[in-house]
């Protein structure tokens, strides 16, 4: 079974690796939504995975570190693009909980999914 969690947080950001004239290269800012998918067997007792609260906890500090910050600033998102703020966001909760997947939206038609260390593709 796999359960998620949705979180939002607001960042500035600009992609250095890309052409002098993208529009990306300049500083702007998103609204960030960032989904924690987890996967585990339901509790026979309880009928759940585990509580939402679980996973928002464990994701609290993250989004205090991410939450009106520029992203470039940020120890290991130097190259602040979706496909590195989710993997950031699952190296940061992989040791708390059994992750299946991070996805981040930057905008409502666009980002990334991480699935983990196999993902690397």
């Amino acid at each position: 079974m796999e359960i998620f969690r949705e979180f939002s947080f607001e960042a500035a950001h600009q992609l250095p690796a890309v052409h002098p004239h993208h529009k990306c290269g300049r500083l702007h800012g998103h609204s960030y939504r960032a989904t924690v998918t987890i996967r585990g067997d339901v509790d026979p007792t309880k009928g759940w995975v585990t509580d939402f609260a679980e996973i928002s906890v464990a994701f609290d500090p993250i989004r205090q570190q991410l939450d009106h910050h520029y992203l470039n600033e940020i120890n290991g998102l130097e190259n602040p693009t979706s496909e590195n703020v989710a993997r950031w966001i699952y190296d940061r909760l992989a040791e708390s909980l059994p992750l299946a997947a991070v996805a981040v939206r930057e905008t409502d038609h666009s980002g990334a999914i991480y699935r983990g260390p196999t993902d690397e593709r």
